[in-house]
Formats: C-alpha cells, sequence, structure tokens
C-alpha cells in the first residue's frame, strides 16, 4: 500500500490526513511532531494494553524524541464520555507541568478523540492536538473536521467546541483487530457518505461490501480516503456548522436519540445511525422526494454491513421525540433533519410535513 494523502483546507488551519499502513510506529511520520516537545498521549484501557506499548517504543527510539512523553487511560466506553472524565486528562498535564507548548495525542476512536480534542481547546486556552483514529468509525468521521466534546445525560455530544487537529494520522493496519460489531459500526458512516454525496461511492459499496465486512486492507483504504474527502470538502465549506455541514448528520437526529434513550453504549455510535439512516431514508419516501425502491436500496445496503434497521423495539414515539428535541440542529425551537432529495444529495430542511414524522414515530413498536 503506498501512503496516501489529504488536505482539510482551512486557511491558516489547514491540515493534512495521512493515509498509511504502519503509519502509527513510522519515524517519518513522528519525527517532525513530537521532537522536543512535551507530549501527552491520551488513550483508553483496552488500547493501553493493545497499542501504547509499540507506540510509545517508537517514540522513544526516534533520533529527537520528546523532552517529555508521558500518558493518561481513559475507561474504555461511550457511558464514560463525560466532564468527570475529562478531568483526568486535566489532572494529568497539570500534575506534570505541561505548559501551552505541548502537544497531546488522542490515540483511541471517537471517545478518545473527542475528549482528548475537547481537552485540548481547554488547556490553557488551547494547545496543539493529533488525530490517531483506532476505529474505522473514527477514521472516516469524528477525528475529520475539529468536533470535540463530551456528552451530557440530556443529549449527546451536547458539551463540547469546534477545535482543529495539527493532523490526523490513520493507519489502517490497527483495523485488523478491530471487533466485528466495531467494523459495522464504522460502515455505517462510510456508507453515509454515499447517501448523501457521492451515488457512485455508493455503487462501489454495494460491489465491495463483503470484501469491506472481510477488512480486505485495499477496499478499506479506499473507502477511508474517499470518506475522508467528501467530509474534508464539507468542512472546507462550512466549518462550524452553519449550513451545509450538518448534511454529515444524516441518521444522527434519530441515532441519538436511541444512544440516549437506550443508554449511552448499550448501541454502538454507528448502530444508531445505521438505524437512524433507514428512518431518514423511509421520512424521505414518505414525503416523496426518493422512491420506495431508494429507500429499500440504502437498507438492503446497511443490513449487508451488519447493522440494525429497526430502532430498539422498546422506544417510544415520546422517548424520540424527546431526545430529537434537543438536537444542535434545532434552531428557534424548530427541528430540522437532514433527508434526501435523491441517492448522493441530502438537504438540511425543517421544511417537511411534520405530520408525516407524527406517523412515523406513531408506527414504532
Amino acid at each position: 500500500m503506498t501512503t496516501q494523502t489529504l488536505t482539510v483546507d482551512l486557511g491558516d488551519r489547514t491540515y493534512p490526513i495521512t493515509i498509511q499502513s504502519g503509519a502509527l510506529t513510522s519515524a517519518q511520520v513522528w519525527s517532525p511532531l513530537v521532537a522536543d516537545r512535551q507530549v501527552m498521549i491520551v488513550t483508553n484501557e483496552t488500547l493501553g494494553q493493545l497499542l501504547l506499548p509499540r507506540f510509545l517504543e517508537c517514540i522513544e527510539s526516534l533520533a529527537v524524541p520528546p523532552k517529555k512523553m508521558k500518558h493518561v487511560l481513559l475507561p474504555d466506553g461511550e457511558q464514560y464520555k463525560t466532564l468527570d472524565t475529562l478531568n483526568l486528562i486535566f489532572d494529568a498535564l497539570l500534575e506534570q507541568r505541561f505548559d501551552r507548548r505541548c502537544l497531546i495525542i488522542a490515540l483511541g476512536g471517537g471517545v478518545v478523540g473527542d475528549m482528548a480534542g475537547f481537552a485540548a481547546a481547554c488547556y490553557q486556552r488551547g494547545v496543539e492536538f493529533v488525530q490517531v483514529p483506532t476505529t474505522l468509525l473514527s477514521q472516516v468521521d469524528s477525528s475529520v473536521g475539529g468536533k470535540t466534546g463530551v456528552n451530557h445525560p440530556l443529549g449527546k455530544n451536547m458539551i463540547g467546541a469546534f477545535y482543529q487537529p495539527q493532523a490526523v494520522i490513520i493507519d489502517t493496519d490497527v483495523l485488523s483487530s478491530l471487533p466485528p460489531r466495531e467494523l459495522s459500526a464504522g460502515l455505517a458512516e462510510v456508507i453515509k457518505y454515499g447517501l448523501i454525496a457521492d451515488a457512485s461511492f455508493l455503487l462501489w459499496l454495494e460491489e465491495h461490501m463483503e470484501g469491506l465486512m472481510a477488512c480486505n486492507t485495499q477496499l478499506l483504504a479506499d473507502a477511508i480516503y474517499r470518506s475522508c474527502q467528501i467530509k474534508a470538502q464539507v468542512v472546507a465549506a462550512d466549518e462550524r456548522e452553519g449550513g451545509i455541514r450538518a448534511i454529515l448528520n444524516l441518521g444522527h437526529t434519530y441515532g441519538h436519540a436511541i444512544e440516549s434513550a437506550q443508554g449511552y453504549g448499550v448501541w454502538l455510535h454507528g448502530e444508531a445511525v445505521g438505524a437512524g439512516m433507514v428512518m431518514a431514508c423511509e421520512l424521505s419516501q414518505r414525503l416523496g422526494w426518493i422512491t420506495e425502491a431508494d429507500s429499500e436500496r440504502a437498507k438492503k445496503l446497511i443490513m449487508r454491513a451488519g447493522l440494525p434497521v429497526e430502532p430498539p423495539k422498546n422506544m417510544t414515539q415520546d422517548e424520540f421525540q424527546a431526545g430529537m428535541s434537543v438536537d444542535k440542529k434545532v434552531l428557534d425551537g424548530q427541528l430540522r433533519l437532514v433527508l434526501l432529495r435523491s441517492i448522493g444529495q441530502a438537504v438540511v430542511t425543517a421544511d417537511f410535513d411534520v405530520a408525516q414524522l407524527e406517523v412515523q414515530l406513531s408506527e414504532l413498536g
């Protein structure tokens, strides 16, 4: 595999995305980032055993190593994406007397990346950080674009900041040990890109889903590249989600309601998004915007990726409406949804027949 590089074009905050087999332990990748700096590695307890030792060995062997290198282990799971857990990072930084020229490295999935990025945004009013996503979902979505934050019991990702990393380093090798459930969760976000922005990519996914599910390294690298390419273009056009960037949330309004109602971590984020995308496609069909064949096509692909295509059986209309009402896309009390005008064309809109949504939710269970 060759190294693939993308750029998130944000003026003076522009940064590269590097996709490379073995990037985690590449001296060429890490030397310019960590040489003679204070480096705090944020990871979780699981990766502290699986990946951290190899990464530390690589950094320690550099010709010019960091002047100080420490790490902090967070508990593993979405249920720990809280302000209390965030304080573990601040405790480590302060106890080790890290200054504002330090570098935070987020080694982990979306939970670690979101919390480490939020810590970087806040510590001494902002220090540099690098994303090293270790799950497919974080490689194609959460590590790119600068969204950072933590959950609140009343809403997912409601406390946070837009804060861009210095770089995103994606090592495709780490996916070989990814549990099948986590792989499927990541494929939900990959499928999303085809549905919202690239019909030809969706066709490619339909042709190669079995290979992706089998962890074919080159297919995964190609899927990661195209996903990151689409996200980088959208983020460059709308960094702070004032408009078009919200199309990246297809299925997320439904999905976040599922996660909140079930308890964070019961359903993986990608699983909730998978079911949410099916619901968004079904509502788009009810509104007459896409055909039944289009809706079924999306549902079939999501199912082939090993994802749920229905919400939890125990979830009520009231729970959905309560969860959706605190979505970040709600403006002036008005719910906005990401829906499809066609395969490959998404819109963010409040201009839809709310009665159709109410009928959809009333038919649950």
